[in-house]
């Protein structure tokens, strides 16, 4: 099932507080960045984002789940209508995520 426009419509909304925010689609899928690195995506009408220690921290109890069959399991962001948490999150989580890779 892919993910519907509406919902990333929704997410890029809730992120709007937040300077270079960005989307890519991707399979029917939807891959958000923050700053030029990956944060997460938007899976099935789910905003998953990275494992990392603050997102962990910050949501404590998150369910893990799969993006896709084959992925690496992600924490599902099940508060998503606080724009003001979900901007505490991508800036708690910036420093962790690894650089983007260089283009060829």
């Amino acid at each position: 099932m892919a993910s519907s426009k509406e919902y990333l419509a929704y997410i890029m909304d809730r992120l709007s507080g937040l300077e270079d925010v960005s989307c890519r689609a991707m399979m029917g899928e939807y891959i958000i960045y923050y700053r030029g690195k990956v944060v997460g995506g938007i899976y099935d009408d789910r905003f998953l984002v990275k494992p990392v220690k603050a997102a962990e921290e910050l949501l404590r109890g998150a369910a893990r789940e799969l993006p896709y069959e084959g992925a690496k399991a992600m924490l599902l962001v099940g508060e998503v209508d606080n724009r003001t948490f979900l901007s505490e999150l991508i800036e708690a989580m910036y420093e962790e995520l690894p650089a983007p890779k260089k283009k060829r």
